[in-house]
């Protein structure tokens, strides 16, 4: 991560939660796609198809902190 990028992201970490969540989806937003009829169906389907898991007693998940930290060593993050 550059230098600046680094300290972005420290800036950003001291907001009040609101504020993190807005930044955060500011970003992403900048970097999606066009909006996909498709795609979006076909996400809704498998967020639906993964709920109905959990409800029949399948995997609950994974915990934030667990994803993050598997999500940052793919990105040579940490």
């Amino acid at each position: 991560m550059a230098d600046r990028t680094r300290d972005i992201l420290a800036a950003a970490l001291l907001l009040p939660e609101g504020e993190r969540l807005k930044v955060a989806s500011e970003l992403l937003a900048s970097v999606e796609e066009p909006y996909d009829d498709a795609w979006h169906a076909a996400w809704f389907e498998e967020l639906e198809r993964r709920e109905q898991a959990v409800r029949n007693g399948g995997s609950g998940g994974n915990a934030w902190a667990e994803v993050r930290a598997r999500v940052l060593v793919r990105l040579g993050a940490r």
